[in-house]
């Protein structure tokens, strides 16, 4: 499966070799403020059913959103890996700094990447929840628009 341009127009299903039996569906239509479309496409050496198209899909927009989720957020100028490890530590760090009043800051959050790394301290409750709102905003947002583009796919574009 990968990323292709084409038309707007192109066939969300397709048989592309009749004697070989391959077949292609596309999903994900992007249209670019260039003008062109692109989308993911992925090829089957046979008619694929209903519930072989939706299972790939579905598993699509899942990987793309823990994807989104992973890689997407910046904090302050900064991406934040959002990984579940770091998640988990950045909620006990937020929740044992709420429940000391602060206590138990300063705490360091690594943002960038590895070349180019930023380390942020937390030295008052309130820069700390706002670093740990905003991550869980991102987080929630992009489930939610996540599950709007599981919700508008049809799968009757596929039935042949």
């Amino acid at each position: 499966m990968h990323r292709v341009q084409g038309n707007k127009d192109t066939a969300r299903i397709e048989c592309v070799n009749p004697v070989k039996n391959k077949w292609r569906i596309r999903w994900d239509y992007q249209q670019r403020e260039d003008g062109t479309t692109d989308f993911m496409e992925a090829e089957f050496r046979h008619k694929p059913s209903i519930d072989e198209v939706r299972a790939l899909v579905i598993q699509w927009y899942n990987d793309d959103t823990d994807r989104r989720i992973l890689s997407g957020f910046s904090f302050e100028g900064s991406k934040v890996w959002l990984s579940a490890e770091n998640q988990l530590n950045y909620k006990a760090a937020f929740d044992l700094a709420v429940q000391t009043n602060g206590a138990s800051l300063p705490v360091t959050i690594k943002l960038g990447n590895d070349d180019k790394p930023v380390y942020r301290v937390f030295r008052q409750l309130e820069d700390f929840r706002t670093f740990y709102t905003a991550a869980l905003t991102y987080i929630q947002q992009t489930i939610a628009d996540g599950w709007k583009l599981k919700d508008a796919f049809k799968m009757e574009d596929y039935a042949v």
